[in-house]
């Protein structure tokens, strides 16, 4: 039976004195994950010369003599020697640079298996969070409890119920969260069927168009919200470094981006229900968006549409209601494909939104006739990927 993982990010209501532990446990958790990462590098390159010195003079390797660096090994060492180099350590919970280090083992398996980019180090005011296993907080209504500091009030309950996995604590736009992970105990009430198919096809002027002509505005919050973010961008650039009031103009710019981020996902996650809720399969394109990015006319319109973020909500919400969604190649010539007979017009070009098919002389709508082409012929189960 699958696993279902749900997270919850509330905001929390730390007093002045809690919001200063919280930045504290924020710096231990960059400085243990910052060292890890320099370690790691020191210890992997003195392998490498090692080897490269072996096969030089045609010796055999020692293994004893690599250090092999691995998360755990880091952790171990950090905690020979932490309270004695760096005392502060103490004041927070021991969660805070243990599972950063965790974290960091995390980041090179993925690295290493071809899924993300090489671990960059973190930084002050970007990456300020710190996380916590699930035997070091409890919740208690509208309440968190930390270690070494006590209990911290929350905006809202947990609204899931089952086995609580971890939480992670973070700064955005100047206020505080907890993130916290849940096994579901059960599975919530699931999607009737409806035995009903919808092709997608995600645009640019318009989310998205569906195979049936229903057209999905969108919420477009970043193009709503560019002259307030151009202004707050122009006041920061003007503030002394250092200074107070960059620290001020700095919370309010970040404010502002939290605020956009959280209007396209609020809209994602409303068009990405309703189209669970309707439809029992979803056909959608497989896009490269950081090709698609590359367009320096577009980019700005294909990242507030928000495409990655689409496709991660509707796949694990098809998934929990027992729904499918499938995909076309990448590659697929979804637009210049007539939906009637199949014939190719190669001419096409992205300005042209509506065109007649040399062959059997339909009158195509561009995006219609793509949505009708990708639920024709999407073949790959993204949920069984």
């Amino acid at each position: 039976m699958s696993r279902f993982i749900r997270g919850h990010v509330i905001e929390l209501m730390p007093t002045n004195k809690q919001a200063s532990h919280f930045a504290q446990a924020c710096g231990v958790a960059r400085l243990s994950y910052n060292w890890a990462l320099k370690e790691w590098q020191r210890q992997y390159k003195a392998d490498k010369e090692y080897r490269d010195q072996c096969k030089y003079y045609g010796v055999e390797v020692d293994k004893n003599l690599l250090n092999k660096p691995k998360e755990a090994k880091l952790r171990k060492h950090l905690n020979s020697f932490k309270y004695e180099k760096y005392p502060f350590m103490k004041k927070v919970t021991k969660c805070s640079p243990q599972l950063a280090i965790k974290q960091l083992g995390n980041a090179f398996d993925r690295f290493f298996s071809g899924q993300s980019k090489y671990p960059k180090p973190r930084k002050k005011g970007k990456d300020d969070r710190f996380s916590l296993s699930n035997d070091q907080f409890s919740v208690d209504n509208q309440s968190i409890k930390i270690p070494n500091l006590g209990w911290v009030k929350m905006t809202e309950a947990l609204r899931y119920k089952g086995k609580i996995l971890s939480a992670k604590v973070l700064k955005h736009g100047g206020k505080w969260f907890v993130s916290i992970a849940v096994e579901l105990s059960q599975i919530e009430k699931l999607k009737p069927k409806t035995g009903l198919s919808i092709g997608v096809d995600l645009g640019v002027s318009s989310l998205a168009t569906l195979s049936n002509g229903e057209i999905i505005p969108s919420s477009a919050p970043l193009k709503r919200q560019i002259a307030k973010l151009r202004r707050l961008n122009k006041s920061f650039s003007r503030k002394k470094k250092g200074s107070q009031n960059r620290e001020k103009a700095k919370t309010k710019l970040s404010r502002l981006h939290y605020k956009i981020a959280c209007l396209r996902k609020n809209n994602l996650h409303q068009v990405t229900t309703d189209l669970v809720t309707r439809f029992d399969v979803i056909a959608i394109e497989d896009l490269n968006v950081k090709g698609m990015v590359k367009n320096r006319k577009l980019a700005r319109a294909i990242s507030d549409m928000g495409f990655c973020e689409f496709k991660r909500q509707l796949v694990y919400k098809a998934k929990q209601h027992g729904k499918s969604v499938l995909s076309v190649g990448r590659f697929f010539p979804s637009s210049k494909m007539c939906s009637c007979c199949g014939e190719l017009n190669q001419s096409l070009t992205l300005s042209i939104r509506e065109w007649k098919c040399s062959i059997c002389h339909t009158e195509q709508n561009r995006d219609i006739n793509a949505a009708i082409n990708i639920l024709n012929h999407a073949d790959k189960d993204l949920i069984a990927a």
